[in-house]
C-alpha cells in the first residue's frame, strides 16, 4: 500500500468533522422546507458555485481518455440518489439503523476496492479494524440503532439505507477508476449531473419550491457551501489520490461528530458509551490503517 501524506489524513479529519455536523444543520433546515427540496438546494447551490470556479479555470476536466458514461453514474450514485434513499428511508427506521447503515459504508469498500483497485487488496488487519470500528459506532448509536420503528414499511426503508450506502460505495470504486482528470471539474460536474436529477425529482414529489424563511435560506447556504462544495472536491482528492478504503475512515468518525455536537448545540445527552465506543472507533481505525501511520509517523520523525 503506497504511502498517506499527512495532508491527506488532515483532509479526512476535516470531512468527518463537517459531515457530523451536517446532521445539526439538516434538523435545523428541515424545520422550514421539506427533504427532498433541501437536498436540491444544497446541491444546486454547490453544483453553481464549483461551476462557476470551474468555469474561471477553463472547463477543463479529462486530461486526454475520457469516460463520461462512468462520470453520469458517479454523479447520481454520489450525490442525488443516495440523498433521495436517505430522505425517504428515514422516515420509516430510526436515526440509529441510518447511522449505521452509513458506517457499513467501510466494509462494502474493502471487497470492491480487492477487486476493482490494484493496490487495495483486502487483508485480515484490514477487516478487523474496520469490523472493530463498526462495532464502536453500533456500540455509539446503543439500541437504538437495530430496534423497530414500527413503521409498515420499515424493512423498505432499512433496505434503502442500506442502498445508499451502496451507491457512496459503488460511486468511490468508479471515481477512482476513472482516467486522469481535474479534481475541481470532476466535483463540478458530478454536482451537475446530481442536480439535473433531483431538482425535477423534489418537483415531482414535494411540488414547487415554497421560499423558505431567511434563517432557512442561510442554513440551506451553508449546507451547499461547505459540507456538499468544499467537503465533495476534498472527498473526490482523497478518492482519487489516497484510494476509496482510505476515505472511508471518514464514515466512523461522523457518528462521534454528530453526537459531540448535538450534545453542544441542542443539548442532547452524551451516551454513557460514548467513551468505549471512542476507543472501539479510533482501536479499530489504527489497526486497518496500522503501515500508514508507521510510515506517518516515520516520516515526521525523519522531517
Amino acid at each position: 500500500m503506497p504511502d498517506i501524506a499527512p495532508r491527506y489524513w488532515l483532509m479526512i479529519a476535516i470531512l468527518g468533522l463537517v459531515w457530523g455536523g451536517t446532521f445539526l444543520l439538516i434538523k435545523l433546515a428541515l424545520e422550514g422546507t421539506t427533504p427532498f427540496w433541501l437536498a436540491a438546494s444544497r446541491i444546486g447551490f454547490a453544483a453553481l458555485l464549483l461551476s462557476a470556479i470551474w468555469g474561471a479555470r477553463g472547463f477543463k476536466l479529462f486530461k486526454g481518455q475520457t469516460n463520461w458514461p462512468s462520470l453520469i453514474v458517479i454523479g447520481i450514485l454520489s450525490t442525488s440518489l443516495p440523498f433521495m434513499l436517505i430522505s425517504w428511508g428515514q422516515q420509516h427506521v430510526s436515526s440509529g439503523f441510518t447511522g449505521v447503515s452509513m458506517a457499513a459504508i467501510p466494509l462494502m469498500v474493502l471487497p470492491l476496492a480487492h477487486v476493482f483497485i490494484p493496490g487495495e487488496q483486502l487483508t485480515l488487519r484490514r477487516l478487523i479494524g474496520f469490523v472493530i470500528g463498526f462495532a464502536g459506532v453500533a456500540v455509539l448509536l446503543g439500541s437504538k440503532a437495530f430496534e423497530s420503528s414500527g413503521a409498515a414499511l420499515e424493512a423498505y426503508g432499512r433496505a434503502a439505507c442500506l442502498a445508499a450506502a451502496a451507491c457512496y460505495s459503488i460511486s468511490s470504486i468508479l471515481t477512482r477508476r476513472l482516467p486522469p482528470a481535474d479534481p475541481l471539474g470532476l466535483a463540478a460536474i458530478m454536482l451537475v449531473i446530481g442536480s439535473a436529477v433531483i431538482i425535477p425529482t423534489a418537483w415531482l414529489a414535494e411540488g414547487p419550491l415554497v421560499i423558505p424563511d431567511n434563517r432557512t435560506l442561510m442554513i440551506a447556504a451553508v449546507l451547499g457551501l461547505i459540507p456538499t462544495a468544499a467537503a465533495n472536491l476534498l472527498r473526490v482528492i482523497v478518492v482519487r489520490e489516497a484510494g476509496p478504503t482510505f476515505m472511508t475512515l471518514t464514515n466512523y468518525q461522523v457518528p462521534i461528530w454528530a453526537v459531540v455536537l448535538g450534545a453542544i448545540f441542542l443539548g442532547e445527552d452524551l451516551p454513557p458509551s460514548m467513551m468505549l465506543a471512542m476507543l472501539l472507533i479510533l482501536g479499530g481505525l489504527c489497526i486497518s490503517q496500522l503501515g500508514a501511520l508507521r510510515r506517518l509517523f516515520a516520516g515526521v520523525r525523519n522531517g
